[in-house]
């Protein structure tokens, strides 16, 4: 009689499944998505189900264990996984395993399941003798139960008085589950739907109509900055949870969850609808209990970043993917997926709608769309806020580079502070300078590991590299001439806010980079300060231009935006006018408001259609130049990169790679080898080939054949389907 056999991915680097034999024990209870330990090799691994089916297991090894009784992915979720591990080019297992919060995911993890005590009243109903007994048994009676860490806060060191407590039986205690507070407990006002505009009202009919239909429809909301996206985002998910569905909300980093989550605690918590968060800014212990709550159908809505689009949700009627043309929904390491194009997926498999949300769409989105692909709903004006902010680009031609703030800017800030108005600065780089440099004899300093000079930071004093963290303190004097006039050059977020406070020295000034909000609670202490007007003047990278709603900011300042601009990437228009336009509609969101953008290139296409808010020419012209050259949406790319020592040993084996491509005789465009832009990083030399085709599927075939080779010993190679970072 055939045995149970099942298919196993295992937590390590290989792409295949491996086959194990279920035992007679096991077989009425093991299913799919379930966490199992199989041997492997001489010793026993962590892995998942993947499938069953009934063989000859004559020579194969049984499952040793279990994990779990109940599986940790649904079927829909196991096949999205699956297809994304073929797609992107990645070992399932790993996939797998990236798709579980830490304390599943990793076998050392030290996360558990918290324990609290419940008091409640026991039998004796006469008092007790004690004053502080009789106060905590009257504070337990008159709430009918309190856990043991609510009573800790309400009185001083309890735990002997409760213990005499229920020694007489004053009390009952029982042990249960208690679970993070990711939202600290943070005191939300309930609000009501907004009454919204025809343009609102239109894109929301249309919208609940797929809904109802329960089935698989992709949705492009086009609405310009400050358009109301949110609001339909809002009342969309109430029609869902009407049916008894669940909603997903992605958003592009954590800095754009505090005010979301916000809005949606104050419209659904306060009508009995669970919330659930999902971001690196938790805790491991905050993310567990997310993720156990959403597993065990406990919660109606998630918000979270990208790796949310793997939430073990099992009542799916909507996904959302807010400010979908932010490069964010793409990991940048290992496994790099796009949670924006997996979510449409994942809305395929579940049957339900999905919404991408942007006031400045990819070209890709906009691409499908055009073709028919994906259906477009517009929201051209702003809900409740009057016109757009004027947007004036500023000429920099003739000003000294020095010289940050050109004197229109300046001029301006003194207008909006003199009016009791808000500033944002955009300056797109951290740190102090991006180097120091000797005045004698021209020495900067470089990162040992990485080919790049390191990032000055003042406050902290270090030389830092942004990109393998390797930090060191400036030196005294120059190491290659003992001279000692070491200079900063350029221009970072820290320094723009030392030279605002010599400037507006009564502003109260805050800055918002990676560096001040790498703490816990660090952003949203800013946002909360922001909407409390106690900052006058925000400076920030472009993570002030994400997404943020400060009615108070009536100017905004770009500065810098040729560096945006003048990237070598193909991407580096749609970027620029993307960010500038982001940032742009974060003023004058209660009326009026103005941009000034600083610019060396006025007459950049880019830069002419952010002034005017013209999404529809920025694509008209920049997709022709994509299709002229047949980059996406054009066309398709996978980036390969080889990586190892010796900068001679990784060219050679990636020349060997391109020649066993050209060998195929594919119609994919085989482009390199060639350095890296970044050539060297993290103490390794990199290589690339860029494939270029103009149908994904040719691209496909040509990547299965490239399995076939083997890469040799000291060198890797990294597959990047879809890149957006080619550096």
């Amino acid at each position: 009689m055939p045995e149970l056999i099942a298919d196993i991915a295992v937590f390590a680097p290989l792409r295949q499944f491996f086959s194990y034999r279920v035992s007679a024990e096991l077989a009425p209870v093991i299913r799919p998505g379930q966490g199992v330990r199989v041997p492997f090799g001489r010793r026993r691994v962590a892995g998942l189900v993947v499938a069953l089916r009934r063989g000859s297991g004559e020579k194969l090894k049984d499952v040793a264990e279990l994990q779990a009784e109940e599986p940790l992915f649904d079927q829909p979720l196991l096949e999205l996984c699956c297809w994304a591990a073929d797609y992107y080019r990645y070992p399932v297992g790993l996939v797998l395993r990236a798709a579980l919060p830490a304390a599943l995911g990793s076998e050392d993890s030290r996360v558990g399941i918290l324990k609290d005590f419940l008091y409640r009243p026991g039998a004796v109903s006469e008092r007790p003798r004690g004053a502080k007994q009789q106060e905590l048994l009257e504070f337990v009676r008159t709430a009918g139960e309190a856990t043991l860490s609510r009573l800790r806060l309400e009185f001083a060191a309890p735990h002997a008085v409760l213990e005499r407590l229920v020694s007489q039986e004053y009390l009952t205690r029982t042990e249960i589950e208690r679970l993070r507070d990711p939202f600290l407990s943070d005191p939300i006002k309930a609000d009501s739907p907004l009454v919204l505009t025809t343009e609102q009202q239109i894109a929301f009919d249309r919208l609940q109509q797929a809904v109802e239909a329960q089935s698989f429809s992709p949705f492009l909301l086009q609405g310009v900055t400050g358009s109301g996206k949110t609001e339909v985002y809002l009342q969309t998910i109430a029609e869902v949870l009407k049916q008894h569905k669940q909603g997903l909300v992605l958003v592009p980093e954590i800095a754009l969850t505090p005010q979301l989550v916000g809005r949606f605690r104050a419209r659904f918590e306060a009508a009995g609808y669970r919330i659930a968060v999902l971001h690196s800014g938790l805790s491991d212990g905050e993310r567990f209990d997310s993720w156990r709550q959403i597993a065990r159908d406990d919660i109606d809505i998630v918000i979270g970043a990208r790796s949310a689009i793997f939430a073990p949700l099992q009542r799916l009627g909507l996904i959302i993917v807010d400010e979908e043309h932010e490069s964010s929904y793409k990991q940048g390491e290992g496994f790099r997926y796009n949670a924006r194009d997996l979510a449409l997926l994942r809305g395929q498999k579940v049957a339900c709608p999905v919404l991408l949300g942007s006031a400045t769409p990819s070209l890709g989105s906009a691409f499908r769309c055009a073709s028919g692909q994906m259906e477009k709903l517009e929201l051209s004006r702003r809900a409740h806020a009057g016109e757009l902010p004027q947007v004036e680009l500023v000429n920099l031609a003739g000003q000294a580079p020095e010289q940050l703030l050109s004197e229109r800017l300046q001029l301006e800030i003194t207008a909006a502070l003199e009016a009791k108005k808000q500033v944002m600065l955009l300056l797109n780089r951290r740190g102090f300078s991006p180097f120091l440099l000797c005045a004698d004899c021209g020495q900067t300093f470089r990162c040992p590991n990485c080919e790049i000079t390191l990032t000055y930071h003042q406050k902290v004093r270090q030389l830092r590299c942004h990109y393998c963290d390797y930090a060191v303190e400036p030196p005294e004097q120059c190491p290659r001439c003992e001279g000692h006039q070491l200079e900063p050059e350029g221009f970072g977020t820290e320094r723009l806010e030392e030279e605002i406070a010599q400037l507006f020295p009564a502003a109260r000034i805050a800055r918002m980079d990676r560096d001040t909000t790498g703490r816990k609670g660090a952003h949203q202490k800013l946002v909360r300060q922001m909407m409390a007007a106690e900052i006058d003047i925000l400076v920030g990278t472009q993570m002030i231009a994400k997404g943020h709603d400060f009615p108070g900011v009536s100017l905004v300042g770009v500065l810098a935006s040729d560096a945006v601009l003048n990237l070598p990437d193909f991407r580096a228009a749609e970027r620029a006018f993307s960010l500038l336009t982001q940032v742009a509609g974060r003023a004058g969101r209660t009326g009026g408001g103005r941009v000034l953008i600083q610019t060396y290139s006025p007459d950049h296409y880019a830069l002419q259609c952010a002034a005017t808010q013209d999404y529809a020419s920025f694509y008209a012209q920049e997709i022709l130049f994509r299709q002229e050259l047949g980059y996406p949406p054009a066309g398709h790319l996978a980036n390969l990169v080889f990586s190892g020592i010796g900068e001679g040993r990784v060219l050679k084996v990636a020349e060997d790679f391109a020649a066993h491509l050209l060998a195929t005789g594919s119609s994919v465009e085989i482009l390199g080898p060639s350095p890296c832009p970044l050539f060297r990083l993290r103490g390794k030399n990199r290589v690339q080939i860029l494939l270029k085709s103009a149908k994904r599927q040719a691209l496909k075939y040509l990547l299965d054949y490239a399995d076939q080779w083997k890469v040799p010993a000291g060198v890797s190679l990294m597959v990047d389907v879809d890149p957006l970072d080619m550096f």
